[in-house]
């Protein structure tokens, strides 16, 4: 086999190998030379190259969400580390386990006015778990702090960020190892699957006749079934769930938005909880955390190994444990409590959806005509992203068939890399893979695309309403120059182009009939992958949104 003559880089390779590391990105460079010899010549890692440092970045992190497995991004020095800060910071606040590893210049060349060198060594420190900062030659120290750095990453389910410094000559190799780097053995946690003070959970439960549970960002197939079948049958639970929250039962209710926007304070005051329950990642409804925030709970308490964030002012507890076993210690201990909480709030809901059925039948093509329709069209058993912006919020008015799992970039809710982490989720995921997307957001990551590993039947469907659609829909939205250049960033562009010059098959719809056309002919064909941009009117879809929560009164 051929190593890197660097001894440094020896062991970073031969650490991450036995660590069982798989996937490496790497971003062309000279100083990471070291680091991408022996990464590319050994069998036992999968290698991908990624110019774009940001795309790289998101592709590494689609990969990590779907393998739940740390990838890791290798880049040269310089300023190239910085592109990788987006995807950290998602990282961080999804938990994603995340392995940055940065070639460095030695210390000695750093503030000298040497070129390509920053300050590279805790770049990261706000956003990442652990930060290695490794000194040139090889040594046991580095080996324990490369160690670390990939347990931590596992442990704490977020990113790293190891920066490993070079001295030329970098491109030299031999055919033998000089170093036997150290490798720790560690064996991750055991979460505690009891309760702690369970006594004082069941009497507080037992007590409450409102109980209200909010699931944000959550895995598919992670509550057992005997759980969902209990917390639905309960009459004093509410349970709301988003489509990222990959949760379904008849008796939740889906669509947040939809169920409270037309409350009033006596709606409210009716709907406040006695016990709030959250665990998953972030909401994305900002109405739901308003009235949590203004019609705070007695109790509310977060289930989640790791972290807990106060989001609505009134955390009580945080409960250190995986969800599903806080619920199996906690339901068989309680009873049913007498109440109507659930009664009422679902005969609102069934109400509000009967009319939003009579709504969408009735209104013409807009934004919110197109995501009904196309997440109808999604095939069963399917993966799908949604980019951030008013596609996830659209997408939370529709149901969407349970079979098909629900991903978007909530950790930052950022626009910048949804069609990267899209493409490498397809590359992490056998499943039939479809990315909804913006046309802000699409553009803003077109170099997604500059990719050689993005399946062949991976498919984009981009709603372009010619700017930032969620800035009409926000308050504030008047037509003028500063709103529709600074806010809207109104275009005329389009991604024809684009999918002619990086081969993918393209598709376009104006009205209800080529978007059934279009539809057809994107799910028709996998000889590359495809992209159906659906053209919508840009000053009629915030006002058919804004109707459509005036109706359900």
């Amino acid at each position: 086999m051929i190593y890197p003559k660097i001894a440094l880089a020896q062991s970073i390779i031969e650490i991450l190998s036995a660590k069982g590391i798989i996937n490496i990105i790497i971003s062309p460079g000279s100083r990471n030379a070291p680091l991408t010899i022996g990464f590319a010549q050994n069998p036992n890692f999968k290698c991908y190259s990624i110019a774009d440092e940001r795309c790289a970045a998101f592709f590494a992190l689609g990969i990590a969400q779907q393998t739940k497995q740390p990838t890791v991004v290798v880049c040269t020095s310089g300023s190239a580390l910085l592109n990788y800060y987006p995807a950290l910071a998602e990282a961080f606040y999804s938990q994603i386990p995340f392995i940055v590893i940065s070639a460095d210049r030695p210390q000695s060349k750093i503030d000298i006015g040497d070129g390509q060198t920053i300050r590279q060594q805790n770049v990261f420190l706000n956003h990442s778990v652990f930060n290695a900062n490794l000194t040139e030659e090889a040594s046991e120290e580095n080996d324990l702090k490369i160690n670390q750095a990939i347990e931590t990453a596992i442990l704490k389910k977020g990113p790293v960020h190891i920066n490993a410094p070079f001295e030329e000559p970098l491109y030299e190799t031999t055919e033998e190892l000089s170093v036997k780097p150290k490798i720790t053995n560690f064996t991750p946690e055991n979460n505690s699957n009891t309760i702690e003070n369970i006594d004082q959970f069941v009497s507080i439960w037992n007590n409450a006749k409102r109980k209200l549970v909010l699931v944000g960002v959550n895995e598919a197939n992670t509550i057992d079934r005997g759980i969902i079948e209990n917390l639905a049958s309960d009459p004093s639970i509410v349970v709301l769930t988003e489509t990222t929250s990959n949760l379904h039962h008849p008796n939740f209710i889906n669509s947040i938005d939809t169920l409270i926007t037309p409350f009033d304070d006596s709606d409210f005051k009716e709907f406040n909880p006695e016990v709030l329950i959250t665990f998953g990642g972030m909401v994305v409804s900002k109405r739901i955390k308003a009235f949590l925030r203004k019609y705070k709970p007695n109790h509310h308490w977060h289930i989640d190994t790791l972290r807990a964030y106060d989001t609505f002012g009134a955390l009580t507890k945080h409960v250190e444990m995986q969800p599903n076993d806080f619920f199996k210690d906690l339901l068989p201990k309680t009873t049913f409590a007498e109440s109507d909480y659930f009664k009422n709030i679902d005969s609102v809901y069934k109400e509000r959806l009967k009319r939003r059925k009579e709504y969408l039948r009735e209104i013409g093509f807009s934004d919110f005509k197109v995501f009904e329709k196309v997440i109808e069209s999604l095939p069963p058993n399917s993966l799908l992203q949604i980019s951030n912006s008013s596609a996830i919020r659209y997408a939370q008015l529709i149901d969407i068939d349970e079979s098909i799992e629900v991903f978007c970039n909530r950790g930052t809710s950022g626009i910048d890399g949804s069609t990267s982490t899209a493409i490498g989720a397809a590359v992490g995921n056998s499943k039939q893979n479809i990315f909804i997307t913006g046309d802000i957001s699409f553009l803003y990551d077109s170099n997604a695309l500059w990719n050689s590993y993005i399946p062949e039947n991976f498919k984009i469907i981009l709603v372009n309403n010619g700017g930032g659609g969620i800035f009409r829909i926000l308050p504030g939205h008047q037509e003028k120059p500063v709103f529709n250049t600074y806010f809207e960033t109104s275009h005329h562009l389009t991604a024809e182009h684009l999918a002619k010059m990086y081969h993918c098959n393209y598709f376009t719809a104006n009205d209800s009939d080529s978007l059934t056309t279009g539809i057809e002919s994107l799910y028709s064909t996998n000889n590359a992958p495809a992209i159906l941009e659906i053209f919508t009117p840009t000053t009629e879809n915030d006002v058919i949104l804004k109707q459509y929560f005036k109706s359900l009164n």
